[in-house]
């Protein structure tokens, strides 16, 4: 048997590829949007990949099992569920396809992957064992996707907090453990293949490490040792969940009737002087800067928002930026593919064209305008102007913990829409922990017209020198 696990550093997230050796067959568990990766490298290995598998409708990224159906690769998912959360887009489709329930199976030559129903993240959520019947006649692991990851197991509250449904929470957490209690009767020795790793949205305590075993999470994972009782496990799992990407909801929507084929990765132009002028004053359009905060502190295209391209790129636009704005890139180009598919995953596809930080200095040049960042210290704060506002936008648990006194939270992932309750005429003054996420959210409260400072500071050191 062939396993090679794939891991996308942005969206902390993993797929699998699960292949027979001898006869050259693999499926490949929850890929991405991007699925040539994963077509070449199995060709590389002698490997055609010949089935792909969701755990469950995403709400992270867009899943690739439509790309694959498109090129005529039978695909599976899960018919579990209730009615409101079912693959809509194969259903009454020509795709190669069938729909699976718990204990259904298939096999990939001499690999049989048996489908294993563990709702509670999701209604419809699957996970999935695997063994290699060349040597075994049990399964050596599961993919269990959002179900139980390396320290943690998957949020329950996502279907509430993200894509909008009522009072499905706390019910949601109640069949999450259930599902954990069954989680508890596999074998130890089982290895864990999970969906995600730290960083993702999908969880709050999420590890690194990339795969682990059954016996490890009974004894060191602190949701599944939370499952004393079933009051003790649903407490313990809705405290502290952070505030979802805005874009979650889209996912789970575009996942469910169908992400948008599109024929590959976006292919923007590159700017001229003149189309970069334009671009910055297109309605319906967004130029999207992703140069770190410093550089674009001190000049940057008046409107512009601000995410640069590390591990939060993906969460900053895609909260930020919605499917019908038009995309114009301030990027370098030997990064501009990876800006390109880190957009193309989230569904953001509009990437109309791009231009470079020199690109920009040519244009200040001509006497363009430009904008900068006002930016303050905490011990500012102490001589602040009278119609201004502390702006804290951490999360709901961080400000919870330590904050400032007087100061309103929104968490800069939530801003977009949580913007509308902030006063025009007020300054806001924009902090987070140590200016990552204060400096995008300053720069989007900028492009609509408020008055907004960035506080450019440590926030835990700031605290620590205040009386207690």
């Amino acid at each position: 048997m062939y396993f090679k696990q794939f891991f996308d550093e942005k969206l902390a997230q993993y797929a699998y590829l699960v292949g027979c050796q001898a006869n050259g067959t693999a499926v490949i568990i929850d890929p991405m949007r991007d699925i040539d990766q994963y077509i070449d490298h199995a060709a590389k290995q002698n490997l055609t990949i010949t089935a792909a598998v969701d755990t469950h409708i995403h709400a992270d990224y867009i899943s690739g099992l439509r790309e694959f159906a498109e090129r005529g690769v039978k695909v599976y998912a899960s018919d579990e569920g209730d009615k409101d959360w079912r693959y809509e887009w194969l259903k009454g489709s020509d795709y190669d396809f069938e729909l699976l329930n718990d204990g259904d199976s298939f096999k990939i030559g001499n690999i049989t992957i048996k489908a294993w129903h563990t709702p509670g993240h999701t209604p419809e959520h699957l996970s999935y064992f695997v063994t290699d019947g060349a040597a075994a006649d049990e399964p050596m692991g599961v993919a269990t996707g959002d179900f139980v990851f390396v320290g943690d197991v998957g949020r329950p509250d996502l279907l509430e907090s993200a894509a909008g449904q009522e009072n499905v929470m706390e019910p949601s957490a109640r069949t999450l453990y259930k599902t954990v209690k069954e989680f508890k009767t596999m074998p130890e020795y089982m290895q864990v293949w999970p969906g995600h790793g730290a960083g993702s949205a999908c969880g709050k305590a999420l590890g690194a490490i990339p795969e682990t075993t059954v016996g490890y999470e009974l004894r060191y994972n602190n949701s599944l040792k939370s499952a004393t009782s079933e009051d003790d496990f649903v407490n313990f799992i809705l405290a502290g969940q952070p505030e979802p990407p805005l874009y979650f909801a889209r996912m789970k929507r575009d996942n469910k009737i169908g992400p948008a084929l599109i024929g590959g990765l976006p292919q923007p132009k590159r700017l001229t002087l003149k189309e970069i002028s334009k671009a910055a004053k297109k309605e319906g359009a967004v130029i999207l800067d992703t140069r770190e905060r410093g550089e674009f502190a001190v000049g940057h295209i008046p409107g512009s928002l601000l995410s640069p391209l590390n591990k939060q790129f993906n969460t900053v636009a895609g909260s930020y930026i919605t499917e019908d704005e038009e995309i114009f890139l301030l990027v370098e180009e030997h990064r501009l593919v990876e800006a390109v598919r880190d957009l193309y995953n989230i569904g953001l596809d509009r990437v109309a064209g791009y231009f470079t930080a020199r690109d920009l200095q040519m244009y200040k040049e001509q006497g363009n305008e430009m904008a900068k960042l006002e930016i303050m210290s905490f011990e500012d704060l102490d001589n602040r102007p009278e119609n201004s506002e502390v702006l804290d936008v951490r999360k709901a648990s961080e400000f919870s913990e330590s904050k400032i006194e007087g100061a309103i939270n929104i968490a800069h992932t939530r801003l977009l829409p949580g913007k509308e309750n902030l006063e025009k005429g007020k300054k806001y003054l924009v902090h987070c922990q140590t200016g990552g996420r204060s400096a995008v959210a300053t720069a989007l409260l900028k492009r609509d017209g408020h008055d907004a400072v960035l506080i450019e500071d440590d926030f835990a050191a700031y605290k620590a020198k205040q009386p207690a």
